[in-house]
């Protein structure tokens, strides 16, 4: 379980990242986001402070040039389905457009919507 540093509820979904990070591209799975952050299941998950920008390919389109600060890590724990490996972000920086779509998709009507998931063996696969 991840755990949670904020007030406002997530969104649990299954969607694909791309983090561009120093040493380069990296991909993952959003397991769960709101406005303010999301966890990030991936096979290598960077250091704590560290920053990167995320492509998140949400049902619609891909959410481009989010600012993001790692502020939670399990670089070094378990990866199951317990405690996936992986990354909690907070976005730092996030296109107004882009911001505005992503709280309409995670808030909406206080529901959580039916969004089409990605297939998360066959992305971590992918990401490795």
């Amino acid at each position: 379980m991840v755990p949670e540093t904020n007030s406002t509820s997530r969104a649990q979904v299954k969607w694909s990242v791309t983090m561009d990070t120093g040493e380069g591209p990296a991909d993952g799975v959003i397991i769960n986001i709101n406005d303010n952050g999301a966890f990030i299941r991936c096979r290598k998950p960077l250091r704590l402070s560290e920053t990167c920008k995320l492509t998140i390919k949400s049902p619609d389109h891909a959410i481009e040039d989010v600012a993001a600060e790692v502020v939670w890590t399990n670089i070094h724990g378990p990866d199951d389905d317990l405690t996936p490996r992986g990354m909690g972000v907070r976005f730092t920086g996030i296109p107004e457009e882009e911001g505005r779509y992503l709280r309409k998709l995670v808030r909406g009507d206080g529901s959580i919507k039916e969004v089409p998931e990605v297939d998360l063996d066959v992305t971590m696969q992918m990401a490795s």
